[in-house]
Order: C-alpha cells, then sequence, then structure tokens
C-alpha cells in the first residue's frame, strides 16, 4: 500500500525544522541520505521523497544537492498555499513548478500539499478546488490537497503561528472539505470531480477518531492517492504500533504517500519535534522499520521492534 516515502515534512519552514540547530540544513540532508539509503536497502520500489518544501525555493533545492540530499531521493516534492499564507498568487502555479524544473531536470516535481481555506469564505475555496486542478492536473505526476477535514481548534495546529498573529493560525483550522463536525462544504462536490487525479494530504492524529469517516468518505469520492503520515515521535507512546498497524490497515486500499517526521523529545538536540538529532541512524532506523513492517520487498511477517 506504500507507493512513496517522504523524508520529513516542510524541512525548509522553522515550522517543522530548527534553524537554529542547523542553520545550513547540512544535518538535516544527512538525515535525509541515510534515511533514503535505508528506505532502499529495505524495499528499492518505495518511491523516496524529499521533505515536501514550503515555501517553494529552488536555492534551497540546490543547497540539498551541494549536501548529497538529492542523491538519495527519487523525487522533489513542494507546498503551496498561495490564497492563504504564500505570497504569489494561485495562477502562479506553473511558473514554481518550473523554478523548480529549473533545477532538478532529472527528477518528477510532485505537489505534495495544495490547499486554499475557508476563512474568509466557503467560496474562496470552491475557486481554489477548481483552479488549481486546472493549474495542475496533467501538470506533476502527484498532487494532494490539503486536506479532508478541518484541523478542530480544540487540538491545536504543529505550527510556529499562535493566537496573537490572527488569521496566520486560524485558518489552519479552515482547510478541510469537510468541517470539524463531520459536514460537508460546498468545495466538497467539486473535490469529487477531480478526485481520481488529485489526491488527498490528511495527517491522522494519535487513536484519531475520524479515521474510519475518513476511508469512508474517500472511497466515496473516488480517492486513489492519498498523503498521511508516521510519527517517530508517537512511536514511543504506549499502543503506539497498534496504532499505526490500524491506520495502515484501514489506508491499505489507497496509494499511499507516508512522510515519517518530528523527533522524538528525547532524541532532540532540543526536545521538541522540529530539533534535529543527536543520532541521525535513528531516524534511519524508524524509516526502514516502517518500510519493512507496511512496504516489505517480499511478503513476509511484520517486522517486530527489538529497541
Amino acid at each position: 500500500m506504500i507507493e512513496a516515502a517522504m523524508i520529513w515534512n516542510e524541512p525548509n519552514n522553522k515550522s517543522h525544522w530548527d534553524l537554529e540547530i542547523d542553520p545550513d540544513w547540512s544535518r538535516y540532508a544527512d538525515m535525509v541520505v541515510r534515511a533514503g539509503s535505508a528506505i532502499q536497502d529495505v524495499n528499492p520500489a518505495v518511491t523516496r521523497v524529499l521533505g515536501g518544501m514550503s515555501p517553494i525555493d529552488p536555492h534551497w533545492v540546490n543547497r540539498m544537492r551541494d549536501h548529497g540530499a538529492l542523491d538519495a531521493v527519487d523525487v522533489v516534492a513542494v507546498h503551496g498555499f498561495p490564497l492563504d499564507w504564500n505570497l504569489w498568487p494561485i495562477h502562479d502555479w506553473p511558473d514554481k513548478i518550473a523554478e523548480i524544473e529549473a533545477v532538478v531536470p532529472d527528477k518528477p516535481i510532485w505537489v505534495t500539499e495544495v490547499g486554499v481555506g475557508s476563512f474568509g469564505a466557503e467560496e474562496v475555496q470552491v475557486f481554489g478546488v477548481n483552479r488549481t486542478a486546472e493549474l495542475l492536473v496533467g501538470r506533476v505526476p502527484r498532487i494532494f490537497w490539503y486536506s479532508l477535514y478541518d484541523l478542530p481548534q480544540e487540538w491545536g495546529a504543529t505550527t510556529r503561528h499562535r493566537e496573537a498573529e490572527g488569521s496566520s493560525y486560524y485558518r489552519h483550522f479552515y482547510m478541510g472539505l469537510i468541517r470539524a463536525d463531520g459536514t460537508p462544504k460546498p468545495a466538497l462536490e467539486d473535490y469529487a470531480k477531480v478526485a481520481g487525479d488529485m489526491g488527498l494530504m490528511q495527517w491522522f492524529h494519535f487513536e484519531d477518531p475520524r479515521l474510519d469517516d475518513a476511508v469512508a468518505w474517500m472511497k466515496r469520492l473516488g480517492v486513489r492517492h492519498l498523503r498521511t503520515g508516521l510519527s517517530w515521535a508517537d512511536s514511543f507512546r504506549p499502543n503506539a504500533i497498534d496504532w499505526f498497524d490500524r491506520q495502515m490497515e484501514a489506508l491499505a486500499d489507497f496509494d499511499v504517500t507516508v512522510t515519517f517526521c518530528f523527533t522524538p523529545e528525547h532524541l532532540g538536540i532540543a526536545p521538541h519535534h522540529s530539533s534535529a538529532v543527536h543520532e541521525p541512524d535513528a531516524f534511519a532506523d524508524f524509516c526502514a522499520w516502517m518500510i519493512d513492517r507496511y512496504a516489505p520487498a517480499s511478503a513476509t511477517m511484520p517486522a517486530v521492534r527489538t529497541a
């Protein structure tokens, strides 16, 4: 069920990677090299994806090449939210893709997060779904709309933005096609028309109560491709493997791009999910373990964690 593995999420965004600890991304690149090699060793058929960049930045991609990270991945990924956070118009999507193609002519470019929120008006999201499909379907091999569900406000957003920053923070809670109470927004009907070509990106929180309903909605919509995450930090929680197994079994009918990210506090240089780590091989071991368990190269029993 796992067709691709993404190595971290938005590593050039300080919400997800601590740039004070790793200002030149050399530690991140080292993690990519080790994780990419580990994934390939377990199952060379799994596509390895460089953590989706946000902002879209060809200079950062060149830095990744200089550090050797591009040699350890098969795909370069971008994220864009031009009607909510980015300082460029939605109509510039083709130009943004071309910027990255120009510096990585030898690898496919995937759009692993694109979205338009309904914070200001739900009609804006309807426009966003349709215009995004017009610009990107057929332009890139994979597109993942963010997201199926609104984030419940009581959960809080995993971001540097806080309430004092106004809409920059609150927009996080309005990115779904379905409201937090389970009712569909107008844009869901428009998304359904392109669901076979434009997949979904949906984070599932630990023991997320929305999992079964999400699977039912995605099957009803005709979704084929899904991007989600398996949290390295969550792997140290009690009953983590039971949850991972349930999540991945529920998603077995989809082609899944799984994102490996979030530093366990006790393994980070700083005690935070965005921190680089003392032992980068520990992250590579986690990636290899997850691929061996959920996407083994041959039909074998799931791997058992020994440490």
